[in-house]
């Protein structure tokens, strides 16, 4: 074969190669794009149908259980930014019962979102679940309450070696160094607000209006000592200018420690006994203590305090009531910033008058001209997440997410907007079509907000 036949045969043999691998190329190709467009479920294409999302989002669990962290007040990833804390549930739509077991676990974002379980729980609601966090300070603990027994614990799990140590009472929340903890009675929280406490054990002061021992406890996370700090007989004794405040039964709630742990706020909130458990509007004072505490203040004590958040040590973002703002009970009702210092020389400022005007689950993003905030459903069952900013008076909608009607009451899902430890991902609590609740993750990395 002369050299010019084999120079041509060669030649012909790199083009058939060449042909066969772009054949081979275009055919996975198209193969990887009919996988990613077959990767949406009829229960996503549902929650794209009836959501208006406009940032970047990824759907992180899916069917056929439900998933959900609860409230927005809680470390729910590691420090990493890789393992996001989840609850797990083969039910919704009822309230838990004494024997109703869920799965505590992690969503691992480094590998497909994969769940890695962590352990059960038996003392868990709708709404703030079992409490379930990070550790401050911590890249290798979570905690999460749980019930044995006759009482309530608290689980510190070590996720690398499945160390677990058990505290001998509940956690509400933690220091921001990680090394204590308050508690309260979920016992009497449950009996007088179904949903916000825990089932399964009565209140042992059912009949006492205002106990002497018990209110909220100090509690360490190292050795599970705890101090009582505040009684529900001491706060009734603070005066309160719109009546009387003894004949009512009593309970605390929505506890939170500032950000250098030297305070701590909580709404002390009360029913008429003859008329059971919750009555609206809720009767409500906002109050701090120093945690040994010492130096009780009433923040705001005009019947309503709803959702709020520490910006820094001294000031608390809430949604709650003036009547000096208003001529009748929900006109007064904003977003302000009180600060906390001693009661006669209180002040506040109102917060976004007149784009914040709807109660929501606020925070501050690290850029703190920022808020991030939801809404509850409105007429057309859609709710709301945004940012505001507060020197700009700049809004930006997120999405609106819609929640079907028969999520309602107890076990309504509330988006409960939480941040991740670098501040670029917002997660949330939504129904995603026929997968009902479930967590999705969106990315505001690119809106310069931070």
């Amino acid at each position: 074969m002369t050299d010019k036949i084999k120079r041509i045969t060669h030649l012909t043999k790199q083009i058939v190669t060449l042909s066969l691998t772009f054949n081979l190329l275009f055919s996975c190709n198209s193969k990887k794009k009919e996988d990613l467009s077959t990767k949406i479920s009829p229960s996503q294409k549902q929650f794209i149908e009836k959501s208006k999302i406009n940032v970047p989002y990824e759907v992180l669990t899916q069917g056929p259980s439900y998933h959900w962290f609860g409230y927005y007040d809680k470390l729910q990833t590691d420090p990493s930014d890789r393992y996001v804390l989840s609850m797990k549930s083969d039910f919704e739509n009822r309230s838990p019962g004494p024997e109703d077991v869920i799965k505590i676990g992690m969503i691992d974002l480094h590998n497909g979102n994969k769940w890695i379980e962590l352990g059960t729980t038996r003392a868990w609601n709708w709404q703030q679940g079992c409490m379930l966090q990070w550790r401050p300070g911590s890249d290798e603990e979570v905690l999460w309450n749980d019930r044995e027994d006759d009482r309530f614990v608290c689980h510190i799990l070590n996720i690398k070696t499945m160390e677990n140590r058990k505290l001998p009472v509940p956690i509400y929340t933690v220091s921001s160094d990680g090394m204590f903890g308050l508690s309260t009675s979920f016992e009497r929280i449950q009996d007088l607000r179904a949903g916000y406490g825990y089932p399964g054990l009565p209140d042992s002061h059912k009949d006492v209006l205002a106990p002497e021992d018990i209110g909220i406890f100090r509690v360490s996370l190292e050795d599970g000592t705890k101090k009582l700090l505040v009684s529900m007989d001491e706060v009734v004794d603070i005066p309160y200018l719109l009546k009387d405040l003894k004949p009512f039964k009593h309970y605390f709630n929505h506890l939170d420690i500032n950000e250098d742990g030297s305070r701590f706020v909580f709404l002390n909130r009360w029913v008429n006994p003859t008329e059971g458990a919750r009555i609206a509007p809720l009767g409500t004072r906002m109050i701090t203590a120093s945690t040994d505490g010492g130096n009780l203040t009433v923040v705001n004590d005009s019947r309503m305090t709803s959702h709020f958040w520490w910006k820094n040590s001294n000031q608390i973002l809430a949604y709650a009531n003036r009547p000096e703002n208003g001529d009748n009970f929900n006109s007064g009702n904003h977003f302000y910033l009180f600060d906390d210092v001693q009661a006669s020389e209180r002040q506040y400022n109102i917060i976004g008058q007149e784009i914040m005007t709807k109660d929501g689950h606020c925070s501050y993003l690290q850029n703190q001209d920022w808020i991030l905030n939801d809404s509850y459903p409105n007429a057309n069952r859609e709710m709301e997440l945004y940012l505001f900013n507060t020197t700009t008076e700049k809004k930006i909608v997120l999405g609106n997410f819609y929640l079907p009607v028969e999520y309602k009451g107890e076990w309504r899902v509330d988006m409960h907007p939480r941040q991740t430890r670098d501040g670029k991902k917002i997660i949330i609590d939504i129904v995603v079509g026929e997968s009902g609740r479930q967590m999705v993750m969106l990315d505001i990395s690119t809106l310069n907000v931070n």
